[in-house]
């Protein structure tokens, strides 16, 4: 418990002495507010323009889910088929590769107007792309990392390669699929509102990232500044959640969740 507060309190501290900073540089400087507005005007605006701001956030939240969610079955399950065969995974990997190093903003447009139809699922596409390679790399690198000298002892023993699979490697790549889980989380994020941003010039206009256009283009600042840092709340949340589901799952057994001495 000492050791979690300490956790705690240590960036919050850090975290006000920025803030106070901020306010501070603002003030000195006397910086408008078009220009970089202080932590107590974006403070007041957040107030103010919650009703507004929050369901666009849960739009761009229910996006990051959807392409989440999908990110992760599809990860797995890949990840899997890999294993299976080395023919299998050095004929396809390259293609989960290229999807990743694909720029998202060079393809979004084609996506949206391919699925125009059906907008949301356009967004959820991209934010899948960008969330789907850490969680297959990652599971795969965990599958193919199981002890040899256990693979060896279930094969004396006449196990099926489902029971390998099932009682010895899915295990195993218990800890590298949860680490590619908590960076996938904050990538669907980021897909998620980097085609919103694309989106938005095509009729798109229920997510956060709108709100940030739309405040950037009428030089609300303090508006802006709202908005990314209900998006950052976000991120922190993902991650938060998912390193505590991480280290519930892998406690008293993975030695990345059991408590370092100071």
């Amino acid at each position: 418990m000492a050791i979690w507060s300490a956790d705690v309190i240590a960036p919050v501290i850090v975290g006000v002495v920025m803030l106070l900073g901020w306010e501070l540089l603002v003030r000195l400087l006397a910086l408008p507010p078009y220009l970089l507005p202080g932590p107590l005007l974006v403070g007041q605006t957040l107030v103010q323009s919650w009703a507004e701001l929050f369901p666009s956030l849960l739009v761009t939240l229910k996006i990051t889910v959807l392409a989440f969610g999908a990110a992760t079955v599809s990860g797995v399950l890949i990840a899997v088929l890999f294993t299976q065969s080395k023919w299998i995974e050095r004929s396809f990997f390259p293609y989960a590769v290229i999807l990743q190093t694909t720029p998202i903003v060079a393809i979004a447009p084609l996506i949206i107007i391919w699925l125009k139809s059906n907008t949301l699922a356009a967004l959820v596409v991209c934010a899948w792309i960008v969330a789907f390679f850490p969680i297959v790399a990652n599971t795969t690198l965990g599958l193919n990392s199981a002890d040899p000298n256990l693979r060896n002892l279930f094969q004396l023993y006449g196990a099926s390669r489902w029971q390998t699979l099932w009682q010895l490697r899915l295990p195993s790549a218990l800890p590298y699929f949860l680490g590619g889980l908590r960076i996938s989380g904050g990538l669907a994020l980021i897909g998620a509102v980097v085609a919103e941003f694309v989106a938005a010039p095509a009729g798109a206009r229920a997510g956060i990232a709108y709100q940030i256009l739309m405040a950037s283009y009428n030089l609300q600042i303090p508006r802006m500044f709202a908005a990314l840092i209900m998006t950052t709340a976000l991120g922190v949340m993902i991650f938060v959640g998912l390193t505590i589901l991480s280290d519930r799952l892998l406690s008293h057994w993975h030695e990345s969740a059991l408590p370092r001495e100071e």
